[in-house]
């Protein structure tokens, strides 16, 4: 797009004392007459920049007007590229990573092999994931309201929104939007959705409210929850939680304390540790559990043999 390229050239000019046409043009792919219609705009727009003919000539910004000769400084350079390469891994292009490329060429040690953040936002239905965020993208590009069929804890539902921001948070995607079915704004995750469309009907852009994503306000809690773990699986309960979940006890076991939201996911949670866990409280879902892994046992008991 003609805007990046003028970005970029004016981020090259701010970095070196001179360039060439031919440079310029080699850097963005396109001709030199481009190269000097986009000078002439960057002109007209107020930067003053002048060319010079001959051996030693080019193209330069003024000298009294180049205040600060960097845009950015290096290490947030490395930074911004991080983040639009982890962009990037969500469709499997290259898309930002170019731009950025370009926007840094011209700085001494940025492309030189320094980067030390590398940013994965890819999940493991990848290609289901990027097609959703881009259609996400355009719906919200083009104010067209998205329809699904959206998979809940209480059951499936037929859906339709009018979306205002896509987000990234605890490691999923969400869509914050306007629902027709709750007369309100909600925040749906992407992974849960099914069929996926462009509904013909636009809206015009309400005042969207940005979402309040504490943890605590969309996750409350609501069990608290007491369990013994033995002592091989202390890396998972830091992985989860933190160094600080659980307290050692004198025969080696970690008692964990938590509150959480969900009973359903508590249970499958607890049953991934197998015998390496026991539930203490709540006492009801102790007994819960309990009932769920004889049910369980009971589908491994070989034919014809009762306990």
């Amino acid at each position: 797009m003609k805007i990046d390229r003028m970005i970029g050239i004016l981020s090259i000019l701010l970095q070196k004392d001179t360039v060439t046409a031919p440079y310029l043009a080699q850097q963005f792919e396109v001709s030199r007459r481009t190269i000097n219609r986009d000078i002439e705009d960057l002109c007209r727009a107020g930067i003053p920049i002048m060319t010079k003919q001959g051996a030693n000539g080019g193209i330069s910004i003024m000298d009294n007007y180049r205040l600060n000769r960097t845009l950015l400084t290096n290490a947030e350079m490395q930074d911004i590229l991080a983040g639009l390469r982890g962009l990037d891994s969500i469709n499997g292009t290259n898309r930002y990573g170019q731009l950025m490329e370009k926007l840094s060429a011209g700085s001494s040690d940025f492309m030189t092999g320094g980067q030390s953040v590398l940013i994965d936002l890819s999940a493991w239905s990848k290609e289901a994931l990027a097609s959703r965020i881009a259609l996400v993208r355009t719906a919200i590009d083009v104010c067209r309201e998205l329809e699904f069929l959206y998979y809940a804890p209480n059951g499936e539902s037929r859906r339709s929104i009018e979306p205002y921001y896509l987000i990234f948070r605890w490691r999923d995607w969400y869509v914050w939007g306007w629902c027709r079915t709750r007369e309100d704004f909600r925040l749906f995750k992407l992974s849960r959705m099914a069929q996926l469309q462009l509904s013909e009907r636009t809206f015009t852009k309400r005042t969207a409210p940005l979402p309040d994503l504490e943890s605590e306000r969309v996750f409350p809690g609501g069990i608290s929850v007491k369990a013994l773990f033995t002592p091989g699986c202390k890396w998972r309960l830091v992985e989860a939680y933190g160094a600080g979940c659980y307290e050692e006890q004198p025969d080696g076991r970690l008692l964990f304390t938590t509150e959480y939201t969900n009973k359903e996911e508590l249970l499958i949670w607890l049953m991934t540790f197998r015998d390496q866990v026991e539930l203490l409280e709540p006492a009801p879902l102790r007994e819960e559990l309990r009932r769920a892994l004889e049910n369980a046992l009971k589908q491994y008991v070989p034919a014809g043999i009762t306990k």
